[in-house]
């Protein structure tokens, strides 16, 4: 098996529930970790399909990282990076962000994690 080649950054998040009576659909989300990451997209032609005669696009993509017990389909994936702020500090700059699709599969003898993510986009003029 070849080895991956982490060459991006991802954040995983878990869902945290709102609280309270009136707290339907104010969760947020936590960060789990921060890692490097092998993320390949899946080919252009299976990413789009039409619901009620709109088309609906997804990026679906298979990521890997190092082995890891804590990840699961309930969670989302942040892809992007780290760039300085204006302070010099920090800060995480999102350039994608995906719905984990599918629970992770164990690669090697504990040696890496292998999932697949989902991005939708929402059809029509978002500009």
């Amino acid at each position: 098996m070849k080895p991956p080649r982490f060459d991006k950054r991802i954040r995983i998040e878990r869902p945290v529930r709102g609280q309270g009576l009136d707290a339907a659909g104010s969760g947020t989300w936590e960060p789990v970790a921060e890692m490097a990451a092998e993320v390949q997209d899946m080919l252009p032609s299976r990413g789009e399909r039409m619901a009620e005669g709109i088309t609906v696009t997804e990026r679906p993509a298979r990521v890997r990282v190092r082995y890891r017990e804590d990840i699961n389909a309930t969670m989302r994936v942040l892809i992007g990076k780290n760039v300085r702020g204006d302070d010099g500090e920090p800060v995480w700059q999102t350039s994608r962000i995906a719905a984990i699709v599918s629970e992770p599969a164990e690669l090697g003898r504990r040696q890496w994690s292998e999932f697949m993510v989902q991005q939708h986009s929402a059809p029509g003029n978002t500009a």
